[in-house]
């Protein structure tokens, strides 16, 4: 029997093993952390469940389709629940806006605002279309192997202008500042500067129109659960507690896993949800080929971090909508400073998550839980100690919260907890502390991405937010795809649920 194993249990790696287990491949899927999801973790504290990461679910499709190929259904192992608004935006001049799935809504509200902004927002909708079908459903779940491939795939993404930027194409479109704003602030949740993220990246906002947003019942984690639950009821086997310490090579080709508690197992090829710097550097820091690699990686650009406080609430705040955009005085020079450095920006733009606008299950009767998320300079770009500033940061974006947006915060405080860019190093391995891999520029994208087959060792993969097509879950869960197609078309078993490479990836 084909063998296989997956380092590491968040969604990309799941989603990669369900594929590989429901085609006939014997999987073992080996996790660090004591419970699957990697950034998709869960916190269980007083009484209240914190979802650590994200919590943005879009395109319920491509999880219905893990499901299905696995001949179950998602709903029996995990309920989603639509989250209206998508977005609630609010800046510190007063102006709010719903950020709504239905044209009626979105109109309405531009209307109010600046009504010569329509028409240029029924444009922008136009061109996010047209980069969705190009940039996501044809080209998201496919793997680029050669330089070959990403040239054939040009000439429509050039015509779409994917050389532009996110913020400059939207501003092609919408000239009022606020909306131009609401537009392009999408790329801040996979790790994207918007006035630097190639403008293929405005295909979110028709992916979000098209599927709504999803919220499932019992929090992210249940949904990881649930992946969790259908890999192994397909016969797949977890290892939750025992971080990889290696992965050995032989020449061109790498042979076995061991594991932090000595266990060995040797497997028919081997599968990286880890990243992408430590699986090279660390994991294959034996090999000839990891070094070189790890160090080629080092010089290329790096998204940013994260800032994170969960806390509890002995009070419901009703009028907060699950997911808050909170802009900041700035946005351009903040969001250069927290992608360049060098320190720490005085001031910040925040989301703020409320889980149990959706599920109130998730706190003590009459609490409510949240999560406030501020993004920050990665550690190779400012210089900050953590175990001082952390606490002193919580403290700054509790005191704003409280006087612009939970009155009585912190009278009301249950519970609390951080996590930090040092975390996102201790807990993830996460190169610099960055939160989502390599940062999606064009230069850094598709071909150029790390690949999801390793170009020297045959049968070393590579799935999650570091190759194609990126962060975000739609995004690692398509890059499961991609990965998983490799992997069956390598092993000669029948990949007819997996996508063909893209023309010239041969």
């Amino acid at each position: 029997m084909t063998t296989a194993a997956v380092i590491g249990g968040g969604f990309g790696g799941l989603a990669l093993a369900i594929r590989l287990q429901a085609a006939g491949v014997q999987t073992t899927l080996i996790e660090k952390r004591d419970k699957l999801g990697g950034r998709a973790y869960v916190y269980e504290q007083d009484g209240f469940t914190f979802d650590a990461g994200p919590t943005v679910i879009t395109d319920p499709s491509a999880l219905e389709e893990l499901f299905d190929i696995s001949g179950r259904k998602l709903e029996d192992y995990v309920e989603l629940r639509p989250v209206a608004p998508l977005y609630r935006l609010h800046w510190e001049d007063g102006f709010s806006f719903d950020y709504t799935q239905d044209s009626e809504g979105l109109e309405a509200q531009i209307a109010k605002k600046s009504p010569g902004d329509v028409e240029g927002y029924r444009k922008f909708y136009q061109y996010s279309e047209e980069v969705f079908r190009e940039g996501y459903l044809k080209l998201g779940h496919v793997p680029f192997l050669n330089f070959w491939s990403m040239v054939r795939a040009a000439p429509q993404l050039m015509m779409l202008q994917s050389f532009r930027s996110v913020y400059g194409r939207v501003s092609d479109f919408i000239k009022d500042p606020h909306l131009r704003q609401a537009f392009s602030f999408h790329t801040l949740l996979v790790g994207g500067d918007p006035f630097k993220t190639s403008s293929i990246y405005a295909l979110i906002h028709a992916l979000e129109r098209k599927w709504g947003v999803f919220f499932p019942k019992g929090g992210t984690g249940a949904l990881v659960a649930g992946m969790g639950r259908l890999f192994e009821d397909l016969g797949g086997t977890i290892r939750l507690g025992d971080p990889v310490s290696a992965i050995e090579a032989d020449g061109d080709q790498v042979k076995s896993v061991t594991t932090q508690s000595g266990w060995h197992g040797e497997f028919d090829a081997i599968a990286s949800n880890a990243d992408i710097v430590h699986t090279y550097g660390k994991l294959l820091g034996k090999s000839d080929r990891g070094p070189t690699r790890a160090r080629q990686l080092t010089g290329m650009r790096f998204s940013n971090s994260l800032f994170v406080a969960y806390f509890g609430l002995k009070k419901r705040h009703d009028n907060v909508a699950h997911h808050s955009i909170l802009f900041g005085p700035r946005y351009r020079e903040l969001i250069s400073e927290i992608f360049s450095g060098p320190a720490l920006p005085d001031d910040f733009s925040l989301y703020l998550h409320r889980a149990t606008a959706t599920d109130p299950e998730l706190a003590p009767e009459g609490c409510d839980g949240f999560y406030v998320l501020s993004p920050v300079p990665n550690l190779g770009k400012a210089e900050i100690d953590w175990s001082v500033v952390g606490p002193q940061y919580r403290d700054k974006i509790f005191r704003y919260l409280e006087e612009h947006y939970l009155p009585g915060l912190t009278e009301d405080l249950v519970t609390h907890r951080i996590f930090t860019p040092d975390d996102f190093v201790t807990e993830l391995n996460a190169h610099l502390g960055s939160a989502f891999s390599l940062e999606p520029v064009l230069t850094q994208s598709a071909y150029f991405r790390t690949h999801n087959r390793d170009d020297k060792i045959g049968n070393l993969y590579f799935v999650g937010a570091g190759t194609h097509p990126g962060a975000g879950i739609p995004g690692v869960v398509g890059s499961a795809k991609a990965t998983a197609g490799l992997m069956l078309e390598d092993f000669g078993l029948d990949r007819s649920n997996a996508p063909k490479a893209a023309k010239g990836a041969a």
